[in-house]
């Protein structure tokens, strides 16, 4: 190798430890950065011109400085006082975009291009969009007003809920559904039950005076759906009206209760303890009796919206001042075949490469994507005490560089003194 390959190798020698050095600053300056992934410095051996070791005559040798991606390192997952972030425990990332244009705007247009970032302090801005400290805006699935769940993946917007009524499970009906002293009576009861979306659907039980007995003055009911007149049971009251039998369920003190089948979905329907004065009776002789007694049911109709909750599924929950939670949205997580071949970006931001494979959407702890932790973040991947040993070695093989062009300037010297 010649004195003046000698400076080229030396020169890439330079290049390649600034590079490490660039690296390694990076490295440090992000140690606190919430879901940095550091990365490190490799070397390779170049070997340019034709090359005859036999007799080491042309060619010279340089160096290159490779970074490598570290993207399937785990951070250490800390609490966090902001009850909205969440951390990764795992190989997933979070779906995230970017604003094209005013971030403050009521309907911001966004960038078309799909991120990811590990980043998970996110936060609701004022327009309602749940955004990380890099500025990038989270993507999920929203649930609409009528609790459909949406299959499209976009920037999650949440504001102005509104209550959805709860599932009825139980209808309870309490009042006088016939008289004593009279024979083939009728009567219906009414509720208004909600699904498992919030939709009301009203339901009618009818209700038949089959038979009273002269002697005991008990008298014998049927009570139907009235949209399924198959879906019945027998009540049997006493002589002063209290329940005496609800189907098989007789002695006091038991709960009297009706299965009733069918839509909007299966319910019990409570009507009172056996032999109590509270439940569905029989009013005195010439007593009234309403037409169409109403029922009440176990939901809740109504309350106001307070805030968002995370939870460990992915679930994001909108809580009311009920004690209610219902979900308003739900998190996926990107895997891909090579996380190390993610292109980094600004932002703690990657795009999807060649080298990295194409996104696949899971649910939480599905698919290798891992575990969330709510109220947490996870830290950078840094280590500091490494990172600065390192940066020590870069130091002094950099130096080592320059001595070798020193050196080499010096031999130059040498040889055009020669000729002087």
């Amino acid at each position: 190798m010649s004195i003046f390959g000698s400076v080229t190798t030396a020169v890439s020698g330079l290049n390649a430890q600034s590079k490490a050095f660039s690296n390694l600053s990076n490295n440090i300056a992000n140690s606190q950065t919430v879901g940095y992934k550091a990365t490190s410095t490799s070397f390779q051996d170049y070997v340019t011109g034709e090359q005859d070791f036999s007799s080491a005559i042309g060619g010279n040798d340089t160096v290159q400085a490779n970074t490598n991606q570290h993207n399937d390192m785990q951070g250490t997952v800390s609490a966090s006082t902001n009850s909205l972030a969440l951390a990764i425990s795992g190989n997933g990332f979070f779906n995230v975009q970017e604003v094209s244009g005013n971030a403050n705007s009521a309907t911001p247009g966004f960038d078309t291009q799909q991120y990811y970032t590990r980043n998970g302090d996110f936060s609701q801005n004022a327009q309602g969009y749940l955004v990380n400290t890099s500025g990038a805006f989270l993507d999920g699935y929203q649930v609409d007003a009528q609790g459909q769940m949406s299959t499209r993946l976009a920037p999650i917007q949440i504001r102005d809920v509104a209550f959805r009524p709860t599932q009825s499970t139980t209808m309870t009906l309490s009042g006088a559904i016939g008289a004593l002293g009279k024979t083939g009576q009728t009567n219906t009861s009414q509720a208004t039950a909600y699904d498992g979306n919030g939709h009301a659907q009203p339901v009618t039980l009818n209700w038949t005076q089959n038979a009273t007995d002269a002697q005991t003055g008990a008298q014998q009911w049927t009570v139907s759906n009235a949209a399924n007149p198959a879906d019945a049971t027998t009540v049997r009251f006493d002589s002063s009206g209290k329940l005496l039998a609800v189907g098989d369920t007789t002695g006091s003190g038991a709960t009297g209760s009706f299965s009733f089948k069918g839509s909007p979905q299966d319910m019990t329907v409570d009507l009172g303890t056996i032999g109590g004065d509270a439940g569905v009776t029989l009013a005195g002789v010439g007593g009234n009796v309403q037409n169409g007694l109403p029922m009440t049911t176990d939901s809740v109709t109504s309350g106001n919206y307070q805030g968002l909750a995370m939870r460990s599924d992915g679930s994001i929950m909108a809580t009311f001042d009920n004690g209610q939670s219902q979900l308003v949205g739900k998190i996926p997580l990107a895997t891909f075949a090579n996380v190390n071949g993610l292109s980094p970006q600004d932002g703690q931001n990657y795009l999807a490469t060649a080298a990295s494979g194409a996104a696949t959407q899971n649910a939480v702890g599905v698919g290798g994507a891992g575990a969330l932790d709510t109220g947490s973040v996870e830290g950078s991947t840094t280590d500091l005490t490494n990172d600065l040993s390192q940066l020590i070695v870069a130091q002094q093989a950099y130096g080592a560089n320059t001595k070798v062009v020193t050196t080499a300037d010096q031999l130059m010297q040498t040889t055009i003194a020669m000729i002087q």
